[in-house]
C-alpha cells in the first residue's frame, strides 16, 4: 500500500501544480475578458450664474461676457442675448406663435435657429439680431452646431446630419454609436475640441461623439449640477456653450435657475 501512494504521490502533486498554474493564468487574464465600458468623466462647477427659469432652454451660445440664448413653446418662443453675470436679457427677437425655437448656432457672421416641427430654419445677423433669412429642411429640428465648415443638426434620433450653411443640402450623415448600440434623443449640440457634445434628452449625460464616424468617446456626468429630486421631468439638461478662451463649459436645462460654468478637462 505504501508502495502504491509512492508509485502515484509525484502525479498528484503535479496535477495540482497544473491547477493552480491553470488557475494563475486565468487571474492574470481575466481583464481580458471583462465588458468593455465607456468613461463618465464627472464636471467639477467654478461658478453659478442667475439664468431664467421660465427659458424653456434649446440652444446655447457665449461670446465673452454674453450669452445668447433660443427658447421654445408655441407662442413662447425666442431668441435673446442676456448679460452672463445677471442673466438680465439685453435683447430679443420673438418668434412667430406658430414656430417652436430649437437649437440654435452661429457660423461665421449668421444665427441660425432651429424649429421644432416647422422643418424651418430661422436666419439672423449675428451683430444686430435681425431677421435675415430662412431655409427649409426635412424632418425634425432639435440641436444644431458649427463645426466651422458645416452645421451640424439633431433631430432626436440617434443621427447627426452635416449640412452646407449656404444651401442647408445633407453633406453627409453619422450614427452615433456606442458599447451597448445606438445612442439617441440627442439633442442641444456643440462643437468643443474637434469632438460633437450632446445633451441626451431626459438624461444627465453628455455624449461625447467623435464626428468621423459617430463613435461614442464617452460621457460627461452633469447630474451633480440640478439635482432631480428639485426640478419635475422636464427640467431636462439642456444647453451647452463652449467658451474657448476660458476653457469653460457653461451648461443650464429647461427651465432650470441657474447657469453653471464647468472647468472641461483635457480630453
Amino acid at each position: 500500500m505504501i508502495n502504491g501512494i509512492r508509485r502515484w504521490l509525484p502525479w498528484v502533486v503535479a496535477g495540482f501544480v497544473s491547477l493552480a498554474l491553470l488557475g494563475t493564468g486565468w487571474c492574470l487574464a481575466a481583464p481580458f475578458f471583462q465588458r468593455p465600458t465607456e468613461s463618465v468623466i464627472p464636471l467639477q462647477v467654478v461658478a453659478t450664474y442667475p439664468h431664467d427659469p421660465k427659458a424653456f432652454t434649446q440652444g446655447l451660445i457665449v461670446s465673452g461676457d454674453h450669452l445668447l440664448e433660443g427658447t421654445g413653446h408655441y407662442g413662447e418662443s425666442t431668441l435673446r442675448e442676456t448679460e452672463l453675470a445677471t442673466g438680465r436679457i439685453l435683447r430679443g427677437v420673438t418668434l412667430n406663435e406658430a414656430y417652436f425655437g430649437e437649437g440654435i448656432a452661429q457660423h461665421g457672421n449668421r444665427i441660425y435657429q432651429l424649429t421644432w416641427k416647422e422643418r424651418t430654419a430661422l436666419i439672423y445677423d449675428a451683430e444686430t439680431l435681425a431677421y435675415v433669412d430662412s431655409k427649409r429642411y426635412s424632418g425634425e429640428g432639435w440641436g444644431l452646431t458649427s463645426d466651422g465648415t458645416h452645421l451640424i443638426l439633431s433631430d432626436g434620433s440617434a443621427t447627426l446630419r452635416f449640412l452646407n450653411p449656404e444651401t442647408f443640402d445633407v453633406v453627409r450623415r453619422i450614427t452615433v454609436r456606442g458599447l451597448r448600440g445606438n445612442v439617441d434623443k440627442l439633442n442641444e449640440l456643440e462643437f468643443v475640441r474637434g469632438e460633437v457634445l450632446a445633451n441626451v434628452w431626459y438624461s444627465d449625460r453628455i455624449a461625447r461623439i467623435d464626428p468621423e464616424d459617430g463613435r461614442l468617446i464617452g460621457w460627461l456626468d452633469g447630474s451633480q449640477l440640478f439635482p432631480r429630486r428639485f426640478r419635475d421631468r422636464e427640467q431636462v439638461l439642456n444647453g451647452i456653450a463652449w467658451d474657448a478662451q476660458k476653457g469653460v463649459l457653461y451648461l443650464t436645462g429647461k427651465n432650470w435657475p441657474k447657469l453653471y460654468a464647468v472647468k472641461l478637462p483635457e480630453l
